[in-house]
C-alpha cells in the first residue's frame, strides 16, 4: 500500500526535488506551493505524513503545523518541518512538529526519517 505524503513549500525547486525523491521511494506525493487552509488541504489529500517549509508566503509553516497538531482529526499525522533558518525555529519553538530538518538537507537522511515516522505512526494505530 502506497503511503501519501503532502509537501507544502513555496520554493519550486525544493518541491520538485522532494517530490521526485519521495516518489522514487514509492510514496504518493502531493506537492503544494501554497495552501490557505492547511486543515482543508489535509482533508482533501488525506496524507499519512506532512512536510512543511517553515517560511511560507503569507503564513509561517509553524502556524500550519500548530493548526494540524491541535485539531483532533489531524493531530496524529506526523509532521516534518523544513527550514533554511534553524536558529529562527529554535527561538520560536517547533510548533509541535515531530521532526525538524534543516536545509540544505541530505536526501538519504530525509527519506529514512520519512520512513521511520510512517512506520512509527502505523504501529501507534495498529
Amino acid at each position: 500500500m502506497s503511503r501519501n505524503i503532502m509537501i507544502v513549500d513555496d520554493h519550486i525547486h525544493t518541491l520538485d526535488l522532494l517530490k521526485e525523491a519521495l516518489e522514487q521511494e514509492g510514496y504518493a506525493v502531493t506537492a503544494l506551493s501554497y495552501t490557505e487552509d492547511i486543515i482543508k488541504s489535509v482533508n482533501q489529500h488525506q496524507p499519512d505524513l506532512v512536510m512543511l517549509d517553515f517560511l511560507l508566503a503569507g503564513i509561517n509553516g509553524g502556524e500550519h503545523c500548530h493548526h494540524l497538531k491541535v485539531n483532533p482529526l489531524t493531530s496524529h499525522i506526523p509532521i516534518i518541518m523544513l527550514s533554511g533558518y534553524p536558529r529562527v525555529l529554535e527561538s520560536l519553538g517547533n510548533y509541535g512538529a515531530d521532526v525538524f530538518i534543516a536545509k540544505p538537507f541530505d536526501l538519504t537522511h530525509l527519506t529514512s526519517t520519512v520512513k521511520h515516522l510512517l512506520e512509527d505512526a502505523m504501529h501507534a494505530h495498529a
